[in-house]
C-alpha cells in the first residue's frame, strides 16, 4: 500500500474528520485515526481525554476497538491525524494494541501540512509481547 492509494486517501480523510470529534479539555491535543480491517472496511476513532488520565484512550485503540467490537480481527493499515506540522506515530500502547492484531500493519501518519510518515508497524516495536510469551 502507498500513500497515493486512494485507500489511503480515504484513511486519511476519516482520521482528519475523527479528530474534530476529539474531547481533549486538559491537552487540547486532538488526534484522529482510522484502521483497514483485512474485509476492506474501515473505522475511525478519536482520542478521548478523561480527569482520571489514566482513563484516557487514544484515537488509534479507539479505532481499533470499534473495529474488533464489530468481529474483525486482522487489521492492515492504521492512518493517524494530527493536526501539527510533523506527523505523529502512535505511542507504544497504540503500537502493542495494534500489533495484537497484525504485526505488519501499515502506520501511515499525517500532520497539517504535507509532511508524511509511512512504516510497517514490526519496524516501529521490533521484538513486541504477543501471546507466544504467555506459553
Amino acid at each position: 500500500m502507498e500513500l497515493a492509494d486512494p485507500i489511503v486517501r480515504k484513511m486519511r480523510e476519516l482520521a482528519r474528520a475523527a479528530s474534530e470529534q476529539a474531547y481533549v479539555p486538559y491537552s487540547g491535543f486532538k488526534v484522529g485515526a482510522a484502521v483497514l480491517v483485512e474485509e476492506g472496511e474501515l473505522f475511525a476513532g478519536c482520542n478521548v481525554e478523561n480527569a482520571s488520565y489514566s482513563l484516557t484512550i487514544c484515537a488509534e485503540r479507539n479505532a481499533l476497538f470499534q473495529a474488533v467490537a464489530r468481529g474483525h480481527r486482522r487489521v492492515l493499515a492504521v492512518a493517524i491525524y494530527t493536526p501539527t506540522a510533523e506527523p505523529c506515530p502512535p505511542c507504544g500502547a497504540c503500537r502493542q494494541a495494534l500489533i495484537e492484531f497484525g504485526p505488519d500493519v501499515e502506520v501511515f501518519s499525517f500532520g497539517a501540512t504535507a509532511e508524511q510518515f509511512h512504516a510497517r508497524l514490526s519496524d516501529l516495536l521490533p521484538h513486541s509481547f504477543s501471546s507466544k510469551e504467555l506459553r
